[in-house]
């Protein structure tokens, strides 16, 4: 009996969705083979439609925290579905989670959950300039904050700030609403402010860029940004899609001592399910609908089985101390490959911060900014994922995605997902 491959239900999916994909990372675009199709995931593996298993450090891009299937997760998931699906009504599982994540991090006052990090972004920015009565927005070059229409730009030439639109299908004017700036450049960022600081609704910043690189920031930099929003009575809103809950139980607003208006969150709040929200000032939030006169709605917004999922979730990481447990791992397995690296005399370096890592060319000074990643970091990478694929490790299938440790992954496995790692390179 013939048994399908990933190649023949790539071929298939290539009739029916864009690219054979449902986003675009999953492609394998560049790396000369169709994406691996996977049927099953347990812990710290992924299993494929071919039977083989991958140590999976993709974690569907960083909500796993606790691996794949976590037995408490999967009950309590088992017991909702069981329960109820979706209500369209007010309900006691969103209000638990709420009130756990509001009395666990005090700068959350209040919140609101939706059904994704993107649509965390794109109503903590109405609300933004709901309260300031500004239009423009101020991002940062390297920082992804989903696929909102207006930040998905890039910087443009002539005056300092000026965007352009990164994705066909955006009106120049949509982007010419959004002002962009380098990472970890001080001096052009109070340039954008001289220029534009009366006009700045909201700054917008990935306080730990992980989408284009591991990009770490300084301290100095950040209290920064947040210095001259105060100044310029601009709002700061904090973009935690990734960070939160994954560098530490406060994330990054603990890390920075740095207290922003408003924090978008996603990924591990919702345990694996399709969960983001935005929240903050009370005063702030007391803005939207129905409180206020700022709209937002979703159908599917608090989902009960995320909810459990998220709640779950957060509860055992804290009673695990799960993010010292998770920072040490991941030391020390980013220390062997470095290690393995530098023995073997291989060009390649490892970045990481708390769980997350990133592979990358040399470099002589910390890499902060787009500027400063290697310029032959899509080759490198390509060897290397397709290496460690075949010996049965699964990286984010992008040279500038990071990978994400999780509470599966031990000891043993990280040794094992190491050497094979080293060998590859090699």
């Amino acid at each position: 009996m013939h048994k399908v491959t990933s190649e023949e239900l790539f071929q298939r999916a290539l009739n029916v969705a864009p690219g054979g994909v449902h986003s675009p990372v999953r492609s394998f675009k560049g790396l000369d083979r169709a994406p691996v199709f996977f049927k099953k995931a347990e812990g710290a593996y992924l299993t494929s439609v071919e039977d083989k298993k991958y140590i999976d450090f993709c974690q569907s891009f960083g909500p796993l925290i606790l691996g794949h299937l976590d037995p408490e997760v999967k009950e309590e998931v088992h017991r909702m579905v069981d329960t109820a699906w979706t209500f369209g009504a007010t309900e006691i599982y969103s209000l638990e989670l709420a009130e756990w994540i509001t009395s666990t991090l005090p700068f959350m006052e209040k919140l609101r959950f939706v059904s994704s990090g993107t649509e965390a972004v794109m109503s903590a920015l109405r609300v933004a300039r709901a309260a300031t009565g500004r239009n423009k927005i101020l991002k940062f070059e390297g920082c992804y904050h989903g696929h909102v229409d207006n930040l998905l730009v890039k910087a443009g030439s002539g005056l300092a700030g000026a965007a352009a639109s990164s994705s066909a299908g955006i009106p120049a004017e949509v982007a010419a609403q959004t002002v962009v700036t380098p990472l970890d450049d001080e001096q052009k960022l109070q340039e954008v402010f001289h220029n534009f600081g009366k006009d700045i609704a909201a700054v917008i910043i990935e306080p730990l860029p992980a989408n284009y690189g591991l990009l770490v920031q300084r301290q100095e930099f950040l209290k920064k940004v947040a210095e001259l929003c105060e100044k310029n009575g601009s709002l700061l809103i904090f973009d935690e899609v990734i960070s939160g809950f994954r560098v530490g139980l406060q994330g990054m607003v603990e890390k920075t001592g740095i207290r922003p208006d408003l924090v978008t969150y996603g990924k591990i709040i919702g345990g694996g399910f399709p969960v983001g929200c935005y929240g903050g000032k009370k005063e702030l939030m007391n803005m939207v609908a129905p409180s206020g006169d700022v709209y937002q709605a979703g159908t599917l917004s608090a989902n009960p089985i995320g909810m459990r999922a998220g709640l779950t979730t957060l509860k055992k990481m804290q009673r695990l101390d799960g993010w010292n447990v998770l920072e040490k791992r991941t030391q020390k397995f980013t220390d062997t490959v470095r290690a393995g690296f530098a023995k073997k005399g291989l060009p390649l370096e490892v970045s990481h911060s708390a769980s997350l890592f990133w592979i990358h060319g040399p470099s002589k000074t910390p890499i902060r900014t787009i500027e400063q990643i290697p310029g032959n970091q899509g080759a490198t990478f390509k060897g290397l994922f397709l290496k460690s694929l075949e010996k049965g490790v699964y990286l984010a299938p992008n040279a500038y995605e990071v990978g994400f440790v999780s509470m599966a992954h031990t000891d043993e496995i990280l040794e094992q997902a190491a050497q094979a790692i080293i060998d590859a390179a090699e």
